[in-house]
């Protein structure tokens, strides 16, 4: 019978940040992670050298292109936000479960479980606070905003793998603030379900 690695709170810890920063820069967490494999900065779990193939790198690369603009400018991100719901959260869940990989079956339940909550949690804290910021006629608080994100999600995978017990406290503090600002905002998350309803109720045919 196959046994857990000993570095387990190691894996814990990449599992949680791969799973919390796909809610934020998911083909970010994608193309650094599958490229720190490549140059052998990192020795990726078997269940994640998938990202290191030359095919997913070049894709990431490109849709990790074009989030970093679409990411930056007022009501495209939105929209984006929108249109990545239904990806970052599933995917997240599946990066942290690819962490323990199938020899592992019950951690990596509990993984993707864990990845997936984290994903959720981190893409609408996201997508409320960046429908609030776009209210606002200037832009800069937008930009900042974004290009936060673009720091905190490498941090947040480095971390991980340097230094997982700050990781961990980093986490909790990101989760509390997250909670707080979704909650807080709840009015902007609302108003951006309803969009989104519009969107889909605007694309099917009728009766």
């Amino acid at each position: 019978m196959n046994t857990l690695p000993l570095n387990a709170p190691d894996l814990i810890a990449i599992a949680a940040a791969l799973g919390w920063a796909s809610g934020l820069r998911l083909y970010a967490v994608v193309f650094l992670t599958g490229m720190a494999g490549t140059l052998g900065w990192i020795d990726l779990p078997a269940g994640l050298k998938v990202l290191q193939s030359p095919l997913l790198l070049g894709a990431s690369g490109l849709m990790l292109f074009v989030e970093f603009f679409a990411d930056k400018i007022p009501g495209v991100d939105t929209l984006w936000d929108a249109i990545h719901t239904l990806i970052r959260i599933p995917a997240g869940a599946a990066l942290a479960a690819a962490v323990f990989g199938a020899d592992h079956a019950s951690w990596a339940l509990a993984a993707a479980l864990m990845g997936g909550t984290l994903a959720a949690t981190s893409h609408v804290a996201k997508a409320t606070t960046r429908a609030a910021l776009n209210t606002s006629p200037e832009p800069f608080s937008n930009l900042a905003m974004s290009l936060l994100g673009d720091t905190v999600v490498p941090l947040s995978l480095w971390l991980s793998w340097a230094h997982p017990t700050v990781f961990f406290a980093a986490l909790a503090v990101a989760l509390v603030v997250m909670v707080a600002l979704t909650w807080a905002l709840a009015k902007f998350l609302r108003r951006l379900v309803r969009r989104v309803s519009g969107w889909l109720g605007a694309g099917l045919p009728s009766t």
